[in-house]
């Protein structure tokens, strides 16, 4: 079977406009990232992302703990805007925390010392193509998605609230959701700009 990839990476993109209505059940959502956990790659298969999977009220107590936050440390007159956009993430369904183990990094720079400047680079390199990939899946199902990077200032109220390893290092945020409006098509630079070719 051939299968156009890059038809599917065409479908993902930055939707803000989601509700709780999902396409597909929590399980299969579950079984999604479970599965791109086991494909992604990841230098000498250090596998050092880590995932929390919040539905429902765990989801809304999330974005409750990133509000209150966000007021505490914004000017006052910032506050509406603040609610307004943190109501569009609450709307959805759910969010994937991303997280990189810092305990599997320590282990790969003890390990091999000759590349221990990169390990921390590469675990977040994995990480962001671990993000892409059920990201892209997610929107194989129509389910819209964004990745947000409230850290590091939500990151200990998030472990002390979830019970998160103290080993773990927050990395981005993902809500997703039912579709309810599609996002406008960016623009895309020239080739010119950003590929060189040789032959």
């Amino acid at each position: 079977m051939n299968c156009n990839i890059l038809e599917l990476y065409a479908k993902r993109h930055s939707f803000y406009d989601i509700n709780k209505t999902l396409p597909i059940s929590n399980g299969d959502i579950q079984q999604i990232v479970q599965s791109a956990l086991e494909l992604y790659p990841s230098p000498f298969n250090s596998q050092s992302a880590r995932i929390v999977l919040l539905f429902g009220e765990q989801h809304t107590k999330f974005w409750n703990i990133v509000l209150s936050i966000l007021l505490t440390k914004s000017p006052k007159e910032k506050a509406p805007a603040i609610h307004n956009k943190i109501a569009t993430f609450a709307a959805g369904a759910g969010t994937i925390l991303y997280y990189m183990a810092t305990k599997i990094i320590k282990q790969q720079e003890d390990k091999f010392p000759l590349y221990a400047a990169n390990f921390k680079n590469w675990g977040y390199q994995c990480n962001a193509i671990l993000q892409f990939m059920i990201w892209s899946a997610l929107a194989n199902q129509n389910i819209g998605a964004s990745l947000q990077h409230y850290n590091p200032i939500i990151d200990a109220k998030v472990k002390e609230a979830f019970k998160i390893p103290d080993t773990w290092e927050l990395v981005a945020q993902m809500p997703f959701g039912g579709i309810t409006i599609e996002p406008t098509p960016h623009p895309v630079i020239e080739d010119a700009q950003n590929i060189i070719f040789f032959s």
